[in-house]
C-alpha cells in the first residue's frame, strides 16, 4: 500500500487494489482534491480512519442521455411542486448529506474534515450544489465536483426529505449538463439506486479516457 506525504502527487491508478484502494494519507487541500478528481481518484473514509484514496475498476457512471425518467418522477416534474436552485446553500446541502442515515453504513464518510475541505472547494468555484425547495424549505439536494474543462461532473452525495426531491434536483442538473455537452457524471461505485436511474459500470480505462488520459 502506498502512503502519501505532503508532496502533491498520486501513484498510477493501476496500482490500486482489487477493491479500488489506491493510497493512504496526504491531506484534503484544494490542490490535492482537484488533482485527485482530474486523475480519476476520490477520497472515501470514515472518522476513525486515515484519509483513503480510491480508483475502482469498474467505475459507475451515468451518461446524461441515458438518465431514466420513471413515470412517478415524470408526474412530479409535471406537477411542478419543487423549486430547484444552484449553489444557493452549499453548506446546508453537504451537512444534510452527512446527516442522512444510509442502510449498511455505521456512520458517515462526510466527516467534518471533508465538509471543511469541500466548502473551500465551493468557495473557489469547483464544488457545486443543487438545492430542492418546497414551500421555502430545503427538502432535497446534491453536491459534487465540476470539471468543466473535461465535461465531467463528479457526483458526491445527495439527500431527500421528501419522496423524489433529490431525483428532481438530479434531473434538472442533468438537463443543464446536457445543454453544456457534458460527457458523463461520475457516480464512483455501484448502488441499486444509481442503477435504477440509468447509471452503469464501465472499465476504469474508459473512464480515464473521458478525463483525457
Amino acid at each position: 500500500m502506498i502512503y502519501l506525504s505532503s508532496q502533491l502527487w498520486f501513484p498510477s491508478v493501476t496500482e490500486a487494489s482489487k477493491e479500488g484502494l489506491l493510497a493512504i494519507g496526504g491531506d484534503l487541500s484544494s490542490d490535492r482534491l482537484l488533482l485527485a478528481y482530474r486523475s480519476g481518484i476520490f477520497p472515501w473514509f470514515e472518522d476513525d480512519q486515515p484519509i483513503l484514496w480510491w480508483s475502482p475498476d469498474p467505475r459507475m457512471v451515468l451518461f446524461p442521455e441515458r438518465f431514466k425518467v420513471s413515470k412517478s418522477l415524470k408526474k412530479v416534474l409535471d406537477a411542478n411542486i419543487f423549486q430547484v436552485t444552484f449553489n444557493q446553500n452549499f453548506s446546508e446541502v453537504i451537512k444534510q448529506c452527512a446527516s442522512v442515515k444510509r442502510k449498511g453504513q455505521r456512520g458517515t464518510w462526510i466527516t467534518s474534515e471533508m465538509i471543511s475541505a469541500y466548502q473551500e472547494l465551493h468557495e473557489k468555484g469547483f464544488a457545486k450544489s443543487v438545492e430542492v425547495w418546497k414551500e421555502g424549505k430545503l427538502v432535497g439536494g446534491l453536491y459534487g465536483i465540476d470539471l468543466p474543462e473535461k465535461k465531467v461532473f463528479c457526483g458526491e452525495s445527495m439527500f431527500s426529505k421528501e419522496s423524489n426531491a433529490s431525483k428532481v434536483g438530479f434531473y434538472i442538473l442533468i438537463e443543464k449538463l446536457k445543454e453544456r455537452n457534458y460527457k458523463l457524471i461520475d457516480c464512483q461505485v455501484y448502488t441499486n439506486h444509481l442503477y435504477s436511474l440509468g447509471a452503469e459500470e464501465i472499465p476504469r480505462n474508459e473512464f480515464l479516457k473521458a478525463l483525457g488520459f
